[in-house]
């Protein structure tokens, strides 16, 4: 099997049910260690069907509308579209990508908060007309390249954590909103909803409570103006965990129910992003240098020195970095350990170790300070939960190769979504299904050209 980043025909493996995510990485190990030791991502397009499955049975009757600046590989848009998800996107490229799946302009939101006067009128031609605002300056702008644009008021919520500060924050006041209402009113531009965030590092799920009710005052300010308003946008902030997903769903279900009910007509939405993707990516990298460092060096600022001097410090340098897969990097902290490939004893001594990408810039820093056995260059190192944030536009820095891609399925998998009403020979003849990857021999199961 054979994935490309930018290439719609690429194609899916089908796996028996004696194949593991394992064995494919395995594969795709050997066989690059002979061909070229680029890094690469495995993807787990079932895990996207696992995930919708657990969102319906969890979260239903709330639509989700997926976030493609998360991950925007071909694979993950035509699985996602395949089963009948709705698509936020916040560029004209996103809109582009996803109306070349054939998606309807009704199931595209247009989510970005400074929108540029170009990508508005891209966005009229092409019949999208759910939007997203929270600023007089921004309906102005709206309203003269987007005549028949509908609206969602982006209310703010106040989401801040004990770890962490307020941050520049879009979206508008309550006071606001009557503002907002007058001057739509004024220009012929109509309010259809309401958007509000809950950060997913959030840990007070009361936000929820407060931003529910305030979605509920908008909508009954808007009937003092006429608009006839038929949509609430959740937002996004699901972390991909069962447990948090029935977390949000056991706090916001009771008042849905009471300020939202069926009987209203307002479709409420969600945009899931993260909770699709993150757990169905693995990248796979090569240690292509090693330093040994002083310790003291290594260690964060204002932590205790606790080792003997005399035991080795290890700098890796990796085939990929913050100007490539782990751009998120930058912006926050890792949210997965790396595992060693090799296999290696209980009782081999772990050492205080560094990773860095292959910049040698001293921005490129992709793990701080970690345990791991002595390796040697041209050893693999693994990061799961690498879906989300990593696979959409990248930096050609230091002419950065963007890794491949090899998307699997398991055949469990496959039957979920033909017990979906998915037909095969629907999802074969739209989304590039390549049948020949069905029945291979167990030597030549997960091969793949370079």
């Amino acid at each position: 099997m054979k994935g490309f980043l930018e290439d719609a025909n690429y194609s899916i493996g089908l796996l028996d049910e004696g194949a593991t995510l394992a064995d494919v990485i395995d594969n795709c190990i050997y066989e690059h260690t002979h061909t070229g030791k680029k890094a690469f991502y495995v993807g787990d397009l079932g895990k996207l069907v696992r995930n919708n499955i657990q969102w319906q049975n969890v979260m239903a009757p709330i639509k989700p509308f997926y976030p493609v600046r998360c991950n925007s590989t071909p694979g993950v848009l035509e699985i996602l579209g395949t089963l009948g998800i709705g698509f936020a996107c916040s560029s004209k490229s996103e809109m582009a990508l996803v109306q070349d799946l054939g998606i309807s302009p009704e199931n595209i939101i247009y989510t970005n908060p400074c929108k540029q006067a170009s990508q508005l009128k891209y966005a009229a031609k092409a019949g999208i007309n759910i939007m997203t605002c929270d600023s007089d300056i921004e309906l102005k702008k709206i309203s003269r390249n987007h005549p028949n644009a509908k609206l969602l008021l982006h209310i703010a919520t106040e989401d801040i954590t004990a770890d962490e500060e307020m941050n520049m924050k879009f979206g508008t006041t309550l006071k606001n909103c009557r503002h907002l209402m007058e001057c739509a009113k004024e220009l012929g531009v109509q309010i259809i909803g309401v958007k509000f965030h809950v950060s997913g590092s959030c840990k007070d799920l009361q936000t929820y409570i407060h931003a529910i009710s305030d979605a509920r005052c908008v909508f009954d300010m808007a009937e003092e103006f006429g608009f006839k308003m038929n949509m609430l946008d959740i937002g996004g902030g699901f972390t991909g965990s069962e447990l948090q997903l029935e977390e949000v769903n056991h706090v916001i279900r009771p008042l849905l129910d009471v300020y939202f009910p069926k009987e209203s007509g307002v479709n409420v939405i969600a945009e899931p992003g993260c909770y699709y993707v993150s757990s169905a990516f693995t990248l796979a990298v090569n240690i292509i240098a090693k330093k040994s460092v002083e310790y003291d060096k290594l260690l964060p600022s204002g932590v205790e020195q606790t080792r003997n001097d005399d035991e080795p410090v290890f700098t890796y340098y990796i085939n990929d970095g913050v100007y490539g897969s782990f751009a998120s990097k930058l912006s926050e902290k890792l949210n997965t350990i790396p595992e060693v490939h090799k296999k290696y004893k209980d009782d081999e001594p772990l050492f205080a170790s560094s990773l860095w990408g292959p910049s040698c810039d001293e921005l490129d820093q992709i793990v701080e300070n970690c345990l791991l056995p002595e390796l040697s260059v041209g050893d693999w190192l693994i990061f799961d939960n690498m879906g989300s944030g990593t696979l959409g536009e990248q930096s050609t820095f230091n002419d950065y190769q963007r890794p491949l891609i090899y998307y699997m399925m398991s055949f469990s998998d496959w039957d979920e979504m033909q017990d979906a009403g998915i037909a095969s020979d629907t999802l074969m003849k739209n989304f590039f299904f390549v049948p020949s990857c069905i029945q291979l021999s167990p030597e030549d199961r997960f091969s793949t050209a370079a």
